[in-house]
């Protein structure tokens, strides 16, 4: 008999697992690195749901993102599009939106239409614009990710020109080297990003559905707020907003049959 509903969204850099109940309600979540080993992170979070009383017998468990088909206890997998969209839906409350989500290695732009992906983008050539892009730049200043976004709230009026991220990183040296302010700095940082995602997200034939942001940099209030002014309307978050790709992953697992 299932009894849980588990979803496992094995991303580039982090893991995140829901558990779901028959209500389909959050029993539990988990986030850990995911580390050099997809097969080894999907070993820890077998042996930390059983220890928090979800052993995998009474369970249907889909497993989605970059580590998916490591996953080897998983009754099925799902790409991280549909997990993504199906997700952002019941953690925001709505049917049609649009879904974006930066990760660590891509960004990816979702378009849902009555609870169905009718459209999606997705940079996974580049870095630029993705999670690892902020987390080399902030290792370059010398602070944590979070700490660069709330940095970068208090500076302004310089830029970084180039695209790539090794380029980037070069011209962030330079600007270290010629004394500007790290606020300064952080702000051309995460206004790269901005720009970037929101080049994206402007090739999307965006009705006016809500457009929401998932991920690990969903936690972030100004680089929320500096993507909201970008795109001139408001982009939600939510606290499991990065879950999403979990939630949806455990909603899908309602469908499989034991």
């Amino acid at each position: 008999m299932i009894r849980y509903l588990i979803g496992i969204d094995i991303g580039s850099t982090c893991a995140k697992t829901v558990v779901m109940d028959g209500e389909q309600q959050i029993q539990f979540r988990l986030l850990q690195p995911t580390g050099w080993s997809s097969v080894d992170t999907a070993e820890e979070i077998r042996r930390r749901l059983e220890s928090e009383g979800f052993p995998l017998e009474d369970a249907a468990v889909v497993a989605t993102g970059y580590g998916r088909v490591s996953v080897p206890y998983a009754d099925k997998c799902v790409t991280e599009i549909t997990c993504h969209g199906r997700g952002a839906c019941h953690v925001y409350g709505e049917s049609s939106l649009t879904v974006i989500d930066i990760g660590g290695q891509d960004t990816k732009i979702i378009q849902i239409q009555q609870g169905a992906v009718s459209d999606f983008l997705m940079n996974d050539k580049c870095s630029a614009g993705t999670g690892r892009f902020l987390e080399i730049m902030a290792n370059t200043l010398a602070v944590r990710p979070e700490e660069l976004c709330q940095m970068a709230a208090q500076g302004g009026g310089t830029s970084i020109s180039s695209m790539c991220t090794v380029f980037a990183e070069s011209e962030v040296i330079s600007l270290i080297g010629r004394g500007e302010k790290r606020e300064n700095i952080a702000f051309a940082v995460v206004d790269s990003i901005v720009k970037k995602v929101a080049s994206q997200a402007g090739r999307m034939s965006a009705g006016q559905e809500a457009v929401c942001l998932t991920g690990g940099l969903c936690g972030y209030p100004y680089l929320r707020q500096s993507l909201s002014a970008a795109l001139g309307r408001e982009v939600r978050t939510a606290e499991d907003g990065r879950y999403a790709g979990a939630v949806g992953a455990a909603l899908s697992a309602a469908a499989i049959q034991k």
